[in-house]
Formats: C-alpha cells, sequence, structure tokens
C-alpha cells in the first residue's frame, strides 16, 4: 500500500475521460499569472479561464521571485503570454504573521529547531505588490512587451481587485 495509491487511482480515472492530449502549451488568451500556493485559489476559474488559456506560476504569497521572473520572460518571449496578472491574496500567511512567527510555527509542527529556514514574509501587501509589479514591468526582457497589473484576490468574497 502506497501513500499515494488514492491519488493514482483517482489519475486513472481522470485518465480514462483525458481530453486535453496535443495541446501545444502556450497561453492560448494570452495571460500569465503569478499568485499564491493557497489551495483556496482557483487561478482559472476566477479568471473565467479553461486549461490553455493560461500560465500559472505559484509560490507562498504570489511573489515574483527570481524565478517566477523567469517563467515570465520564457511566457512572453515563448508562449505567447501577453497580459501578467500578479495576485496576492487576502487573509494570506504569509502577510499575516512574521519571520519568527512562522519558524516558531514550522519548528513546533516539525519537532527541531527551525530557526534557521527563510520565508519571505510580506509586511506590507499593496506596497509589496507594487514593487512586484515593478520588478516585472521593469525587466529588460519584458518591459513594454507584456501589459502588467496587481490585483489582490479576496478568498472570501472571490473577488479582484486592482491596485496596480
Amino acid at each position: 500500500m502506497s501513500d499515494f495509491d488514492d491519488l493514482i487511482q483517482a489519475n486513472r480515472a481522470f485518465a480514462d475521460t483525458f481530453h486535453l492530449g496535443g495541446f501545444d502549451g502556450k497561453a492560448h488568451a494570452g495571460v500569465a499569472l503569478v499568485t499564491c500556493m493557497d489551495s483556496r485559489i482557483d487561478p482559472l476559474g476566477m479568471l473565467g479561464l479553461k486549461h490553455g488559456d493560461a500560465k500559472i506560476f505559484r509560490n507562498p504569497g504570489g511573489r515574483v521571485t527570481p524565478q517566477a521572473l523567469e517563467a515570465l520572460v520564457l511566457g512572453v518571449h515563448l508562449l505567447n503570454v501577453q497580459r501578467i496578472l500578479v495576485v496576492p491574496h487576502t487573509r494570506c500567511a504569509m502577510a499575516s504573521a512574521t519571520e519568527a512567527e512562522l519558524r516558531v510555527r514550522v519548528g513546533e509542527s516539525a519537532g527541531m529547531d527551525a530557526s534557521w529556514q527563510s520565508f519571505d514574509m510580506v509586511t506590507d501587501q499593496l506596497d509589496q505588490l507594487r514593487q512586484d509589479v515593478a520588478k516585472v514591468r521593469t525587466h529588460p526582457l519584458i518591459g513594454d512587451r507584456a501589459a502588467v497589473g496587481g490585483f489582490l484576490y479576496d478568498v472570501d468574497s472571490g473577488l479582484l481587485t486592482q491596485h496596480v
């Protein structure tokens, strides 16, 4: 018995009716989205998109990290990305605690010292959103090649509000 048997079984059922083969991997709606890994976020659904419409990059806090920038550069130049949304969300753990608090919580869960682990905490979500959007807009390989907007997603209402 494997820890993953239920997921493999679900995958077999998914594959029985799989109809997405042959997809070219481009963003057919020309959209890229950087958002949080939070499971309350349905990246495609919240934008009225479907499989194949967008490139999605998820990480804690929905931050524009070097890895996110790498994905966006590839999206803009190779995968039909013309619009980029940076979307953190309300009630995010990365914006509602300090790094010290998160280290304690992780350490307690792990049963070991986690004071060495770094977390990219956000002290002011809207200011960080402005900074992250600016990183994308001023990147030499992105610049004016794509429209870039910064939005806050409300996990309780499902609404997006544009801030940048």
